[in-house]
């Protein structure tokens, strides 16, 4: 089985990111702090492999497929995405309402992932789809060289 392997650029940014939650929710934000805030975090991803394909799932809910970015360079696989508009409950882009908000806990993100594809991945057949907040890439795995045996003929 080949490995694929996971790079993961801002990781002391987000456990600073994590302690600044906890501590944020032990002492609440102040009703004068700005609202709208940018997060940015790592969506979980699941990685399959079959006979002849590699299965990516990232979990991606509130997002929007239009936000959403997928790049090849090489064996290096990047996925990015700024969500820039709010959403309301039901998905639909939250206008700005009357008046001030108290508190307000959605919040723009952004993120980025890159994962070092296997060898015998094929850069060139790579599809993505999304569907019910799931971005599902496939990534087929090259034709490996059949073995054969070379039959020697008397010169």
């Amino acid at each position: 089985m080949k490995t694929l392997t996971l790079y993961r650029p801002n990781t002391i940014q987000n456990a600073l990111s994590d302690f600044d939650r906890y501590f944020e929710s032990f002492f609440g934000d102040s009703v004068l702090s700005p609202t709208g805030r940018v997060y940015s975090h790592i969506p979980a991803v699941d990685v399959r492999e079959t006979e002849n394909a590699y299965t990516l799932d990232m979990e991606l809910p509130g997002y929007d497929e239009k936000n959403i970015e997928v790049h090849m360079d090489g064996s290096s696989l990047t996925i990015t995405s700024k969500q820039e508009e709010m959403k309301s409950a039901n998905g639909e882009k939250d206008e700005k309402a009357e008046g001030t908000y108290i508190l307000r806990e959605r919040s723009l993100s952004t993120f980025s992932r890159s994962f070092k594809l296997p060898e015998n991945a094929d850069p060139e057949a790579v599809s993505a789809g999304f569907k019910n907040g799931i971005l599902t890439l496939q990534i087929k795995k090259r034709a490996e060289a059949q073995k054969r045996t070379i039959q020697i003929n008397a010169a």
